[in-house]
């Protein structure tokens, strides 16, 4: 008669419960990556599922932890963006992201060191600094908005063909 001795029993347990967790973990990944859609859980998800297999290989601990680090970044790093360039393509921007690279005018002077300076923007007066802190923008300087820093445009003098 063939008898598991003791030693190869506790071994078949802890690779059982190191799957079962492995398992539990890719679940609980999916879960939050379907309520969340924010693709940043799906790439953990992949190394727990190589974590769960080389659990059911008998891989040591360390070396499925590895595993799961490893494939989760080895997937995480080139795919994300790619996967967000798509999956957000008809995403509609806030009404601050939509004015970066828009045309202002400037309707009054716009000083760094004085902290001055205002825009219009579609009939809107914004708040506006320049990217270089030694030029001064006269009125009636059209301008081009290149980022938003808190309640402020930053932006710099169109280019004179």
């Amino acid at each position: 008669m063939c008898s598991i001795d003791k030693a190869q029993k506790g071994v078949v347990n802890e690779m059982t419960e190191m799957v079962v967790f492995w398992l539990i973990a890719m679940v609980v990944l999916i879960v939050v990556e379907l309520a969340t859609l924010g693709l940043t859980t799906i790439w953990f998800a992949c190394g727990a599922l190589v974590g769960a297999i080389a659990a059911a290989l008998g891989a040591p601990v360390l070396m499925q932890i590895l595993l799961f680090i490893a494939v989760s970044f080895a997937v995480l790093l080139p795919v994300r963006p790619i996967a967000v360039k798509y999956f957000n393509k008809d995403r509609v921007r806030t009404n601050i992201e939509s004015m970066i690279g828009r045309q202002a005018v400037v309707v009054s002077e716009i000083d760094n060191l004085q902290g001055i300076g205002q825009v219009s923007v579609n009939g809107m007066e914004w708040s506006a600094r320049s990217t270089i802190n030694e030029v001064k923008l006269q009125v009636g300087c059209a301008v081009v908005i290149r980022a938003v820093d808190g309640v402020k445009l930053i932006v710099e003098e169109m280019k004179k063909n």
